[in-house]
């Protein structure tokens, strides 16, 4: 790790105060060019602890970049990871303020929702199937607490930048209809992203790691070399199977996810 741990804090404590204060900050990444993944994992830690410390509580977690067009973009070889807190769960049919968020878009995921703990470095996609008590659609609200080009420097944010910021979570939408892992093939489990009434994206869930459960999979083995597990009624976000689309004020997105119904939330 290059970066100390004052400026661990330090880094943590500029993220809170740009989502309290609703604005983005430059990229951490453009004063500490030498950060590793690890210290951004620790920025990421640093932060949730101080967000948790102040009275939030997790409710569970999310995987982002698992699509290998994502990785390369990224330049990174393997997905990231978030936490979900209490205060960003929204109800479908939702309306948020969009003003909320900086730099504010929408992913299609598939969410589980764990019936019991599980940790380890030797989970399987079984394992995980069979300590999921239900699969239920999500729609993620992503957010970038800081700028994608610093407009002082022209730097831009990268993969290390994104992790820090709790790889951009920042809301979910939970709905349609929750189904039992093994009762439908979640590889080919579609769904169509319409805003306002527009379809503006399309995508099966076998682009997540080929299956939405290997992104759980991935997690709880990522994790478990920090001796943490994911937990029963934990609910993990595994992946997004759309590239992320534009919120504006005034937009309302509707997901339809086939036989598994459909969500929906107004953005004012």
């Amino acid at each position: 790790m290059a970066l100390t741990q004052q400026q661990i804090e330090a880094a943590a404590l500029a993220l809170q105060a740009a989502e309290a204060e609703r604005r983005q900050i430059r990229p951490i990444s453009v004063d500490h060019p030498d950060m590793t993944l690890d210290d951004a994992y620790a920025v990421q830690a640093a932060w949730m602890q101080a967000r948790t410390d102040a009275g939030r509580r997790v409710r569970g977690r999310k995987v982002g970049l698992t699509s290998r067009a994502m990785q390369v973009a990224m330049k990174i070889d393997e997905p990231d990871f978030g936490t979900l807190l209490d205060d960003m769960f929204f109800e479908d049919g939702a309306t948020i303020e969009a003003a909320r968020f900086t730099d504010p878009r929408v992913e299609v995921e598939l969410a589980f929702v764990l019936g019991r703990s599980i940790e380890g470095p030797a989970l399987s996609t079984w394992d995980v199937l069979d300590a999921t008590d239900y699969v239920v659609p999500a729609l993620e609200l992503i957010a970038a607490r800081s700028y994608r080009v610093d407009p002082e420097t022209g730097r831009s944010r990268t993969v290390l930048d994104t992790v820090a910021d709790n790889a951009a979570a920042a809301g979910v939408v939970l709905g349609g209809r929750p189904v039992r892992p093994l009762d439908v093939d979640m590889r080919r489990v579609g769904a169509l992203l319409f805003r306002n009434g527009v379809i503006e994206e399309t995508g099966v869930a076998a682009g997540v790691l080929n299956h939405p459960a290997n992104g759980v999979v991935w997690l709880a083995r990522r994790l478990a070399a920090h001796g943490v597990g994911l937990e029963a009624g934990q609910v993990i976000l595994a992946g997004s199977f759309t590239r992320p689309v534009d919120i504006r004020p005034g937009d309302t997105f509707h997901a339809d996810f086939g036989e598994l119904g459909s969500i929906a939330c107004h953005f004012c």
